[in-house]
């Protein structure tokens, strides 16, 4: 699905000189380098605070806990997306309320997060899946009547764009991934909380410290959330490439469309994703179609990668099954999840390699 080695590749030679040069600096803990990259990473996005953490999955639980959710409050979110947006939501001891998503994009659907708010709702928690940004426009509007906080689960998505700004600049947190098969990959698990509000900005950098501030002194209680200094390093030199790298994936999301759509096939066969607009960074090129597992067992007879995400929605998890969500509870959700199919979208790919599953895709499906 990734080449991660073959990206590093030409990369090397700065890696390992920087590698060296934090390793003989002993300065291991938050420190200049961290400091630089969040610096440039902010610039990046186009934020004002990027505060580095130690996972996408510590981001969410720093921007929860920052804004004081915890017990008896609910945050109303996606069930189709990564573990992490759901488990964090239950690890501070709130309850998630699951709405299901929009069928084109597969983003959480607004009027359904309208309806879904309660006394209880603390806050809003949508996923900009697969490098897409959610309807923020609806969600931005609904949130404001309801007074309600937005931490975006920017996870896939460093770089999107939408019509109302950068994805990570637009609710109260924006929470980004630096595993390895993201966008921008590091060399283990790595994160990020974004904030435009200086004062937001300063409860992150203190729970990720164990909420201490200053050290040895805790008003709260925090975490041990920092991003190794290392980690930032190496961030640093790959992130002047990440421009490049997403105009590699969307160039090969346009080959994808315009062949798919040559292919003449039923929907019901094949479906490619739809756009909103320009600003899609393609973590993932997902398909759909009803003979996804037929084509998914073909595809690896060929030796072509390819990945489901997501096979289960989080609110058929067993972990979830308290909550009460039953089958067809959010139908648009697990109808996705039986279809869904990621194919190889990242910049490398190449010409020749892409024709190839192309061509495999579309011979099998019109058997």
């Amino acid at each position: 699905m990734l080449d991660v080695s073959g990206q590093n590749e030409p990369l090397i030679d700065r890696l390992t000189e920087k590698a060296a040069e934090v390793i003989r600096s002993g300065r291991y803990i938050l420190g200049p380098e961290v400091t630089a990259f969040e610096q440039e990473v902010a610039e990046y996005i186009g934020v004002e605070h990027a505060i580095g953490v130690s996972s996408g999955t510590d981001a969410l639980m720093v921007a929860l806990m920052a804004l004081g959710i915890g017990k008896g409050d609910e945050v109303i979110t996606t069930p189709f997306t990564f573990f992490a947006t759901g488990g964090c939501i239950a690890r501070v001891g709130a309850t998630p309320v699951f709405v299901d998503i929009r069928p084109d994009t597969f983003n959480i659907d607004v009027e359904q997060t309208a309806a879904a708010v309660t006394e209880r709702t603390r806050a809003i928690l949508p996923v900009h899946l697969y490098g897409q940004a959610c309807d923020m426009e609806g969600l931005v509007e609904m949130a404001r009547k309801h007074d309600l906080p937005i931490i975006e689960d920017a996870a896939q998505a460093i770089g999107t764009q939408s019509p109302l700004g950068p994805v990570g600049s637009l609710g109260a947190y924006g929470c980004f991934s630096f595993f390895p098969s993201k966008n921008l990959g590091g060399f283990g698990d790595a994160g990020l909380v974004t904030t435009q509000d200086s004062g937001l900005a300063e409860k992150a950098r203190v729970m990720r410290a164990h909420g201490s501030k200053p050290k040895y002194y805790h008003a709260v209680v925090g975490g041990n959330f920092r991003i190794d200094a290392l980690q930032a390093a190496l961030l640093r030199v790959k992130l002047p490439e990440l421009r490049g790298w997403t105009v590699g994936r969307q160039q090969n999301a346009a080959r994808y469309d315009a062949a798919f759509s040559d292919s003449g096939l039923d929907e019901s066969l094949l479906r490619t994703p739809r756009k909103r607009f320009d600003g899609h960074i393609y973590n993932q090129y997902v398909i759909r179609s009803s003979r996804r597992d037929e084509l998914l067992a073909h595809l690896q007879e060929q030796k072509i990668a390819t990945t489901i995400y997501y096979p289960v929605p989080l609110h058929r998890q067993e972990c979830f099954a308290p909550l009460g969500y039953n089958e067809g509870s959010l139908p648009v959700s697990e109808h996705a999840s039986r279809e869904v199919l990621a194919l190889p979208i990242f910049a490398g790919l190449g010409e020749a390699r892409q024709s190839r599953i192309i061509d495999t895709v579309i011979a099998f499906l019109e058997r």
